[in-house]
């Protein structure tokens, strides 16, 4: 484990964005390790939409509003929210009240659960875009780190194409830094090496 000394004391070396108790939780347990559970891509790709313009911190802190307003981000569930539904939803205090976010949650779950029909699950569609399968990155500080790849622009190009809401290139890439698609912790990251050594089928 990546570690320095600071004042005696040793201290665990993290990518610098995990600052707050809630992403430091979240960097360390989930941030950058595959997933392959249609539900909980199903989760992120409703998040990631929900933080446009927003900070992930913000987002983090409503996860558990979004869990129950959202069943449990389950899309076939999502999928048949009605008007009443909606209407719930932005009076619901735990979410980011965003009409066009909610309806954009609502219209991706729909073409989820199609992609899901289609190609058997989501995951078999989506990790079509990893390079080649899942690319191990080497970045030493966090200005390096791109914002979007070419790999992220033919996702959004993709999912924009067959009717998906915030989906653009940024929201693709933090989507695939958050999956596991890329490992993006920076080398000096105790996260780093473990996150690399995880196979595809660990998670």
């Amino acid at each position: 484990m990546a570690q320095e000394q600071l004042s005696g004391r040793t201290e665990v070396i993290r990518c610098g964005w995990a600052k707050t108790v809630l992403s430091r939780e979240y960097h360390d347990a989930e941030w950058g390790v595959p997933v392959h559970d249609d539900r909980r891509l199903f989760e992120f790709v409703l998040l990631e939409g929900a933080q446009a313009g927003l900070s992930w911190e913000t987002i983090l802190k409503r996860r558990e509003g979004y869990r129950g307003a959202f069943a449990d981000f389950d899309p076939r569930v999502v999928a048949r929210f009605d008007q009443r539904k909606r209407a719930d939803l932005l009076a619901d205090s735990g979410i980011v009240r965003n009409r066009l976010k909610i309806e954009g949650a609502i219209s991706n779950a729909k073409i989820f659960v199609r992609l899901q029909d289609e190609f058997g699950s989501f995951d078999a569609f989506i990790w079509r875009f990893a390079k080649p399968s899942r690319a191990q990155h080497h970045w030493r500080r966090l200005e390096e780190v791109p914002a979007q790849t070419e790999e992220s622009v033919a996702m959004s190009t993709d999912l924009g194409g067959r009717g998906f809401k915030f989906v653009g290139p940024t929201i693709c890439y933090a989507f695939m830094q958050a999956v596991g698609m890329v490992n993006d912790h920076v080398v000096d990251c105790f996260r780093h090496r473990e996150i690399a050594a995880l196979s595809l089928t660990d998670c």
